[in-house]
C-alpha cells in the first residue's frame, strides 16, 4: 500500500494542476481522499507568490494544501526542518485516510520526505571563520585545500562556488569524514509512486518565457518592494531566489525592466533543466507527457498499479545528506 504520491518534474510543466486532479479523482478510484503537499523550497516563503507561480485559493479547488507559506523572508532555507513538518503532514494524512500528494520541483525537499536522508548540522564558528577566510583570500585557495583533504569533493564543485566549498570544508572538519557531491541509491522510506512530467526543451523554453513575463505583468516589483519592507535582502535564500534577485536588481537601478525579464527568463530555463536532470536519476519516477490528453487517468492508472500490485519495501540504509547539499541546518520549529 502506498504512503505518498509526488509529482515531479521541471517548473511551468504543470505540477500543480496534475495533483489538484489528483487529488479530486482519488477519492472515486481508491476510496482515500487527496491532499496536497508542497515540495517547492520557495514557495513555503510567506508573501513570495508572484514570482513562484504559488497555487490560488480558486486554483485549489477545494484540496486542502500543505506547507504554504510557512517561512519568512529573511530566514534561510532548512531542508531539515521542513523534513520533520512534512513527514509529520504525511503520518496526520495516513491518520485520517488521506493520501497525500507530494508537489514540486525541488529535487532535495522531495528526496528528504521520500527517501532516507540524515541531515548534518553546522557550527557557526567554523562556518564563520571559513567564510572569513572565503573573503578574504578568495575561493581558488579554498578549493585548492579541499582538494587536498577531498579530492573527489574538489572534482566535483567549481572552484569558483565559495558557498559549496565552504560547506564541504565544513563537513570534513565536523564529521572527519570527506564530502561527496555524488548522488547515493536512492532508498525509500516510504512506499510512493512518483509521476514525472515532461515536456519538449522548445515548449518548456516557451512556457517559462510566457510565465516570466506574466510576472512583471502581474505586479512583481510590487510584490519584491512589499517582501524588501520585511527584510527580503536579509534572507540568504529568498533574496537569491528565481525573479526576485532580478527584481531587486530592476529596483536598484542596476537591471533595465528588459535585462531583468531576460535573466530571469535565461536562468529559469538552466534551472528546469537541471531539474529535470536530477529527477532523471530517479528510476522510480514513471515519465508522462505534460500534454497527453490522457494525463490524469495514466497517472491514476500508475497510482492504481502501485496500490494494488507488489511495492517494493523501503530500505533501511541511511544517507549522509551532506552528499547532497551545501547548507543545511538542524531540524528548528516553525511558526
Amino acid at each position: 500500500m502506498i504512503k505518498v504520491i509526488a509529482v515531479v518534474g521541471p517548473t511551468a510543466v504543470g505540477k500543480s494542476d496534475l495533483a489538484v486532479e489528483l487529488a479530486l479523482r482519488l477519492e472515486e478510484r481508491t476510496g482515500l481522499r487527496g491532499e496536497v503537499i508542497n515540495a517547492d523550497s520557495m514557495q513555503l516563503y510567506r508573501g513570495m507568490d508572484i514570482g513562484t507561480a504559488k497555487i490560488t485559493h480558486e486554483e485549489m479547488r477545494g484540496v486542502p494544501h500543505h506547507l504554504l507559506d510557512v517561512w519568512e523572508v529573511a530566514d534561510s532555507a532548512d531542508v531539515a526542518g521542513y523534513q520533520e513538518m512534512a513527514r509529520e503532514r504525511v503520518e496526520e494524512c495516513a491518520e485520517r485516510d488521506v493520501l497525500p500528494v507530494l508537489v514540486g520541483g525541488s529535487g532535495l525537499y522531495v528526496r528528504a520526505v521520500l527517501d532516507h536522508l540524515e541531515f548534518p548540522g553546522t557550527d557557526p564558528r567554523v562556518r564563520a571563520r571559513l567564510e572569513g577566510e572565503l573573503a578574504e583570500v578568495g575561493s581558488g585557495l579554498l578549493h585548492a585545500r579541499l582538494a587536498e583533504v577531498d579530492p573527489e569533493a574538489a572534482r566535483t564543485i567549481l572552484p569558483g562556488n565559495g558557498r559549496r566549498i565552504v560547506r564541504a570544508l565544513e563537513v570534513v572538519e565536523l564529521t572527519g569524514r570527506p564530502f561527496t557531491a555524488n548522488l547515493p541509491d536512492h532508498t525509500s522510506y516510504y512506499p510512493c509512486v512518483q509521476i514525472g512530467l515532461t515536456a519538449p526543451r522548445a515548449e518548456l523554453d516557451a512556457r517559462i518565457d510566457t510565465r516570466v513575463d506574466r510576472m512583471w505583468e502581474n505586479g512583481l516589483l510590487d510584490e519584491v518592494r512589499l517582501l524588501d519592507a520585511r527584510g527580503l535582502r536579509e534572507g540568504r535564500t529568498a533574496s537569491r531566489a528565481l525573479g526576485y534577485a532580478q527584481a531587486l536588481g530592476q529596483l536598484d537601478g542596476d537591471l533595465s525592466e528588459e535585462r531583468a525579464r531576460e535573466s530571469t527568463a535565461r536562468a529559469t530555463r538552466r534551472f528546469a533543466r537541471r531539474q529535470e536532470s536530477w529527477f532523471r536519476r530517479d528510476p522510480r519516477v514513471r515519465w508522462l507527457p505534460y500534454d497527453s490528453p490522457d494525463l490524469v487517468e495514466e497517472a491514476l492508472a500508475h497510482v492504481e498499479a502501485a496500490m494494488t500490485g507488489p511495492v517494493e519495501d523501503p530500505g533501511e540504509t541511511l544517507v549522509d545528506v551532506a552528499t547532497l547539499v551545501p547548507q543545511v541546518r538542524r531540524p528548528t520549529t516553525q511558526g
